[in-house]
């Protein structure tokens, strides 16, 4: 049997142009998922058209609140029938900003093997288009919703570009990123580069680098839009 790491899409209806057709394949015959939103991941499979009866698939729930006890209590259950298992994140790649790392190191320990397949990821995609640093960068997350706590944050990171060549990347919630934009325009450096990779394979991404002062100028409306910043001192 095998885990496979099934990435999703990260904008409705993409699913035909952004994803492998090993996807679609492994889906097929696949009966035992992982899922951080049940809904979200029935309704990619039912897109996919694989012929699937939705209703006989299994899924249990993996998300920032699952106990890894109980995630490998699963895992060895399901291993029992020697099937392979899927696992999916909200959108994206999992085990990349989600749970699904739990679940893969508990696999590996049962002596799974883990097998990841190729999909989009929103923080590698923004990486790509943003003209910064790929040999040098690290990935944050969220950072600290606590304002004060966020503009140390920020410094830091603008700190960390400038001193080590290296490009930080991080996300908002999408119903704030307007606010953390302006935070963002606020605290650092005029002549700091960001790069706003928002939407990223939708029909209106919209990926653009530029300095700080030049932001300041000309603001994007980023409001519900999922967004990744990124940043870089050169």
């Amino acid at each position: 049997m095998k885990l496979f790491l099934i990435p999703t899409t990260l904008a409705s209806e993409t699913a035909q142009t952004v994803l492998s057709p090993q996807i679609k394949e492994v889906i097929a015959h696949t009966d035992y998922y992982l899922v951080e939103n049940v809904r979200t991941a029935r309704r990619f499979i039912s897109e996919l058209k694989t012929g699937k009866v939705i209703d006989e698939l299994t899924f249990e729930i993996l998300d920032k609140d699952s106990k890894p006890e109980d995630i490998q209590k699963t895992l060895k259950n399901w291993q029992k029938s020697g099937k392979d298992i899927g696992i999916m994140s909200e959108a994206g790649c999992p085990g990349v900003a989600d749970p699904g790392a739990v679940a893969v190191k508990i696999a590996h320990q049962l002596g799974i093997q883990v097998v990841p397949l190729v999909g989009p990821s929103s923080i590698l995609l923004g990486l790509m288009a943003s003209g910064f640093s790929g040999q040098s960068f690290a990935f944050h997350g969220y950072l600290s919703i606590d304002k004060n706590s966020r503009a140390k944050q920020i410094l830091q990171l603008e700190k960390e570009a400038s001193q080590k060549q290296q490009t930080q990347i991080f996300m908002e919630t999408p119903f704030r990123n307007n606010q953390f934009l302006e935070d963002l325009l606020t605290i650092c450096a005029g002549s700091t580069f960001l790069c706003i990779a928002a939407n990223v394979t939708a029909a209106d991404e919209f990926i653009q680098t530029k300095t700080i002062a030049e932001w300041r100028k000309v603001k994007p409306d980023l409001h519900k839009k999922p967004t990744m910043f990124l940043l870089s001192v050169s």
